[in-house]
Order: structure tokens, then C-alpha cells, then sequence
């Protein structure tokens, strides 16, 4: 039996519901609302539902604003050329006053304001971050936070998910919720990432003539490498694995730089040395899904479909299924974000993103 089936056979009744629920975040919602003939902008919003387990029973942090006199999730709008991802630990951190580290996404929210515009909320698990070594580097990622006033949010509150429920003040933000307590019920609450990125833009092989491994990245291939410095923040990324090759190692570079992280160059990542043992490269992803440390690993293109073909046999049927299968696979500087559960003893692959970061 494949390592995809042995896995999802161990999962069954509720861990089923929660793994279709939490296989792909959803596609982002119309990016625009129309009020009296006159186009408006969507309000993008993201946000975290931070947990943790006290006394053997789930918990939530939850927030109450004054001005609406309201309780909900901790979330807020992105700033000019800002990921969700970056914005949901930026907003989170400032109305719980603790850095967090995101983990699985889960369903977000769409509703209409009172101006005609509508307005979207992007929702991740979330851990608090800790003072142990592997969130050390990934905060010293991020830009400083400033906390939120009093005015802004009051109180902050731990409380039971099952009573959580009922002191929501929108209904809407219930569905996170229960997505939250359906991967709690399954175990598969307790998530780390294994992020797969293609390097940036590169100068073509015809204007490049002194060997691949040399090639370096193009000016947007650059900004490519300082634009998933962000995203890789807020995953909580604290072991880089990369090719050897320049345009590889220039990609991670900024974050290496930022989080002050050794990384870990690796000629067997090279399409040369994949050329000539694929099983090496699968070998490597299967160490990163079996570690317990947040990891991304960067290589090339043609070195891709090994990376997906292994870590294909270790996820859900669910997951298997929307895995990138056609080349190019991912575009320069795009990623794809794994969140792995330990299930009996195993990696599991629950849940996946495709990220790409704007570019400014």
C-alpha cells in the first residue's frame, strides 16, 4: 500500500470532515463591489484564530473592540503591498499583544459594509510563538509590531472553543470555529510547514555563458527573493534548504540574511545532480515532512515534480489531488505551502497553499 493511502486509511469519521475542509484555502473572493453604479475596491482583511490546550481542553483567544462594542477574532486590513499571510501575524500580534506563528488555513469570511463595499477575511490557525530557537529567527523577521490601543481593542480573553461559539457577535465567524474544533477532534490541530519554492527570475540560459551553476537572478528574480521574506516569517520558517546554484541561493538569501538562519546548500538539489539521482531529492523532502522544524527548500523547476511525486505519498487523498502535476509547476518565486500533522507516528500532509507574493 502507498504511504498516501496507509495515511488516509488512519484517518476516519471526523479527521475526514476536517481534512476536505482544510485541504486547500479557498479562492480569494471578487476582488471588487459595485454600490450606486460606481466600482469599489474590496476590503481585505486577515486574521488568526490563535488556540491552545489548557487543563486538556481547547481554548481560543478571542477580542473585543469598543467601537463596535463586539467579540471576534483578532484581524485587520493589509497595508499597501502586504500578503495576507504577513498582515493576519502582523494584526494578530498587535490585538493579543503576542507574536504568533500561522499554522493550517481555514475558511474566511465575505460580507458587504455598510458603504456597498465588501469586505474578505483570510483566517490561519495560530500558535502563540515561544522563546525556544526555532521561532527566534522568524520573529527577527518580521518588522516590529506596535500593540493596539485601548481604544481599539479592550480585552483580550482566553475561552473554551465550546463557549466561544455562542459569544461571537457575528455568526459568520462561527465557520472558522468549527473548522478549528474539527482538526482538534481529529488530531491534526498541531501543524508545521514544509514550504517548496521555485527560485526567482533568472537571466535566460541563451544570455548566460559561463555554466548553469552560476546564473544568477534577473532585478524582478530579486525582487521575487525579497518578496516571500514576509511569508516565510509569519509560516514560523526556521531551517532553509536550498540548491547550490546561484539563482537558488540568491533567492533564500534575504530571508537567510533577516532571520539570521544557517542555511543548508545541497549539491543533490541541483538539476544536474537530479538528472542523475532523483531518489536523493526525494529523500531530502521526505527528512523535511519527518522533521518537526518549519523548513522551505528552493530548487528549480525540473527538479519540481520529484519534490511533488514524494510528498504526494505522504499527504491525504485530498491533498495528493490538487498537488501542482503539470509543468511548470510553479512559477518563478512561487510557493507552496505544506502544513503537516504527525499522524500515528507519521507526516501528514493536511492541508496546502499556493502563495505568490505581489511584486512592488
Amino acid at each position: 500500500m502507498s504511504k498516501s493511502g496507509h495515511s488516509h486509511a488512519s484517518v476516519s469519521g471526523p479527521a475526514l470532515k476536517a481534512l476536505k475542509s482544510a485541504a486547500v484555502r479557498p479562492p480569494r473572493p471578487s476582488m471588487a463591489g459595485q454600490f450606486n453604479g460606481e466600482h469599489l475596491a474590496t476590503v481585505r482583511t486577515a486574521g488568526g484564530l490563535v488556540w491552545r490546550i489548557k487543563n486538556g481542553t481547547l481554548q481560543v483567544q478571542m477580542v473585543h473592540r469598543p467601537r463596535y462594542d463586539d467579540w471576534s477574532w483578532p484581524k485587520g486590513k493589509l497595508e499597501h503591498g502586504e500578503t495576507h499571510q504577513a498582515a493576519a501575524a502582523r494584526e494578530v500580534t498587535e490585538e493579543t499583544h503576542n507574536a504568533v506563528i500561522l499554522q493550517s488555513p481555514l475558511p474566511g469570511t465575505r460580507y458587504q459594509l455598510a458603504t456597498g463595499q465588501w469586505k474578505t477575511v483570510t483566517y490561519w490557525m495560530a500558535r502563540r510563538a515561544s522563546r525556544q530557537d526555532n521561532d527566534l529567527g522568524p520573529l527577527m523577521a518580521r518588522d516590529v509590531v506596535k500593540p493596539a490601543s485601548a481604544e481599539e481593542i479592550d480585552t483580550v480573553r482566553w475561552i473554551d472553543a465550546q463557549a466561544a461559539s455562542a459569544k461571537l457577535t457575528r455568526r459568520a465567524d462561527r465557520k472558522p470555529l468549527e473548522a478549528l474544533m474539527d482538526a482538534h477532534n481529529a488530531g491534526i490541530l498541531d501543524t508545521r510547514v514544509v514550504v517548496i519554492a521555485r527560485h526567482g527570475t533568472a537571466l535566460a540560459r541563451g544570455q548566460w555563458h559561463d555554466g548553469e551553476g552560476t546564473r544568477p537572478l534577473t532585478p524582478i528574480g530579486h525582487a521575487h527573493a525579497a518578496a516571500i521574506v514576509p511569508v516565510l516569517a509569519a509560516y514560523g520558517v526556521a531551517r532553509v534548504v536550498s540548491s547550490r546554484w546561484e539563482r537558488c541561493a540568491a533567492t533564500v538569501e534575504p530571508y537567510v540574511r533577516a532571520a539570521n538562519v544557517r542555511p543548508w546548500f545541497s549539491d543533490n538539489l541541483t538539476e544536474l545532480s537530479h538528472e542523475r539521482s532523483p531518489e536523493r531529492v526525494a529523500a531530502t523532502v521526505t527528512q523535511l515532512l519527518e522533521s518537526s522544524t518549519p523548513s522551505v527548500l528552493c530548487t528549480h523547476r525540473p527538479v519540481l515534480p520529484t519534490v511533488f511525486a514524494t510528498m504526494k505519498e505522504f499527504s491525504t487523498e485530498v491533498v495528493a489531488d490538487v498537488l501542482p502535476k503539470k509543468n511548470p509547476y510553479l512559477r518563478p518565486g512561487e510557493l507552496v505551502v505544506a502544513h503537516v500533522a504527525t499522524v500515528d507516528g507519521r507526516p501528514l500532509v493536511v492541508s496546502v497553499e499556493r502563495v505568490a507574493p505581489e511584486l512592488y
